[in-house]
């Protein structure tokens, strides 16, 4: 039988608001991203003016906008667009978006083991990715920019110079990046793909997939996929939202807290001395020891997932 959602829309359907939803959001990020911007412009500027309106980002004055633009802009380009899609096509229960009570300690501590464990992985792919594309200099140069744009955004608003800033950061810079990006490709996304295809592991590969172009990495891209992957089963085999936002929140705290610890320490931000040295059979006894955490996750997760699908059931009955 076809899958249909709560409100009888196809899978083919959901995508079709999917995208409808999306390109709303996108419209609705750019503007006020643009309204950012030409607040952070000198007067008389225009926004075309690229290489002026990059200065103006990076200003200490400019950093309150600057961040407030990209918060904003993530939660229109992903957060609404997720909330209007689950409204429309699933109504006002939000365990369409993975949202559920039935979770246990257990869990929580397997799913931090994992992402942690999974962080000796993200180097040594890295390094990978670095040797492949030396090999191919115009997508070498390419990465190069990217990458270095990448990390002159990421320093400017990593730019933490008290516990206050440390602490409105870790909102601005790690909770809400998770809790949108979550909701967004596993709630929203991954929770359809399973759904209509009834492929899970195809499902999370794809999502992961789009998980690391949106960050657009080239070097970061091997790196990016295997967190989505990661994040993407963990959602999959718990099928609770709060798991993946804990998750991703942590990770993202680790990261923002070493950055924090080391502009204490030198008064600048380098974001390549973040990255440890780590030998590629590291990484594959990381790959070893995540089959066992993900084996264990699933044991302490079986009692949880049955009340969440039993609910789930029950919803599609009352339709």
């Amino acid at each position: 039988m076809e899958y249909r959602s709560i409100k009888g829309f196809t899978g083919l359907g959901q995508m079709g608001f999917l995208f409808a939803f999306v390109g709303f959001g996108a419209v609705l990020a750019g503007a006020i991203q643009a309204f950012f911007a030409l607040q952070m412009l000198p007067a008389g500027a225009k926004l075309t003016d690229t290489e002026l309106l990059l200065k103006a980002m990076y200003l200490p004055q400019n950093l309150g906008l600057f961040r407030a633009s990209q918060v904003l802009g993530s939660m229109l380009l992903m957060f609404v667009p997720a909330v209007m899609w689950s409204f429309v096509c699933h109504g006002k229960n939000v365990i369409w978006l993975g949202f559920s009570k039935h979770i246990n300690v257990f869990q929580i501590l397997l799913a931090f083991m994992i992402i942690f464990v999974a962080g000796y992985d993200v180097n040594p792919l890295s390094d990978f990715t670095k040797y492949v594309v030396a090999h191919f200099p115009s997508i070498d140069l390419a990465a190069k920019k990217m990458e270095a744009l990448y990390n002159k955004q990421a320093a400017a608003l990593s730019s933490i110079k008290s516990m206050q800033e440390y602490i409105v950061a870790l909102f601005i810079m790690a909770f809400f990046p998770a809790m949108f990006e979550e909701i967004f490709f596993r709630g929203m996304l991954q929770n359809t793909l399973v759904r209509w295809s009834q492929k899970p592991m195809l499902s999370i590969i794809l999502t992961s997939i789009l998980f690391s172009l949106v960050h657009s990495s080239i070097y970061l891209f091997l790196s990016r996929a295997l967190l989505g992957f990661v994040l993407g089963l963990m959602f999959y085999k718990t099928k609770n939202i709060w798991i993946n936002i804990s998750t991703h929140f942590l990770n993202n705290t680790i990261v923002l807290t070493s950055i924090y610890i080391m502009q204490r320490k030198t008064g600048k931000v380098d974001l390549d001395k973040l990255e440890p040295t780590i030998h590629w059979s590291v990484g594959i006894a990381a790959m070893i020891v995540l089959v066992g955490l993900f084996f264990l996750l699933t044991k302490y997760s079986v009692k949880n997932r049955s009340y969440i699908v039993k609910d789930e059931n029950a919803l599609m009955e009352c339709k």
